[in-house]
């Protein structure tokens, strides 16, 4: 694993921070590489409950890398084919660094100070939960060097916002800051320590059945745009793999006791 993102597991909370804080966190071919990576062993870690994603330093995540651009237009780097896909999935590999946190079996919490811009801001609509501080910048960025947004921002943002707003802030590349954030909907906490509040957040998630809130994190995320019909079958689909089984019967059993309950770790 790659110093530029580091991963801390505790108490089944995992501290996953970007981790280059001398260029605010922004993401240059190896920091997309080492964000990539994470998202690769985060999700076969079953001990893992809860992800708690931040940026080391004065911010959440820059952008794109400027100096990515010179590697273009210097010929050091070719463009890229975009409709490469990452690994066989659904997404290239711009979209599943910030798409492949939604895709965790487990919560993701972003906690984002200073800058969310661009690709940052991308990745940080890929969370499950969004914390922020007052003074936070977030920004769909793209528009300002002349191009879109292309690391997802279509399959995320679209579970947030109307569709007006989201052209809004496209168009333009505005920024906002946290307050204005949260009346669009683009976070869902502004507070000042948005860290020690995801934590907070994230140790109550983790002490819920670990089985349960992987199913209900996959029966949301599959039937939100579905229709009726197909909603209603995943709830019954779902609950059936959770329904009995050792883990459900411990949630049971500690509500009873008023003991705390143990649980084991996802299969």
């Amino acid at each position: 694993m790659s110093d530029l993102v580091s991963i801390f597991v505790e108490d089944h909370i995992a501290d996953v921070r970007l981790n280059r804080p001398d260029k605010y966190n922004a993401l240059s071919f190896d920091m997309m590489d080492a964000i990539a990576d994470a998202i690769g062993k985060l999700a076969k870690e079953p001990g893992v409950r809860v992800v708690v994603l931040s940026g080391e330093g004065k911010g959440f995540c820059a952008g794109l890398d400027l100096e990515n651009f010179a590697a273009f237009q210097s010929g050091e780097k070719k463009l890229p084919d975009l409709r490469e896909r990452y690994e066989s999935r659904i997404t290239n590999l711009y979209q599943h660094i910030a798409y492949g946190w939604k895709e965790l079996p487990m919560p993701v919490i972003a906690a984002i100070h200073g800058g969310a811009l661009g690709g940052g801001f991308q990745i940080a609509m890929g969370a499950d939960i969004r914390f922020c501080t007052p003074d936070a910048k977030l920004s769909a960025m793209e528009m300002k060097w002349g191009l879109i947004p292309d690391m997802s921002l279509t399959q995320t943002l679209r579970d947030l916002v109307s569709i007006d707003v989201a052209k809004e802030l496209v168009f333009t590349a505005k920024v906002v800051r946290g307050e204005e954030a949260a009346r669009l909907k683009l976070v869902t906490h502004v507070c000042e320590k948005p860290y020690d509040e995801a934590m907070v957040l994230a140790k109550e998630i983790a002490s819920k059945n670990p089985d349960a809130v992987r199913a209900a994190k996959k029966l949301l995320n599959g039937a939100w745009h579905g229709d009726s019909a197909r909603g209603f079958m995943m709830e019954s689909e779902i609950m059936m793999t959770v329904m009995g089984t050792p883990n459900q019967v411990e949630a049971i059993s500690a509500n009873f006791s008023g003991q705390p309950p143990t649980f084991k770790d996802p299969v």
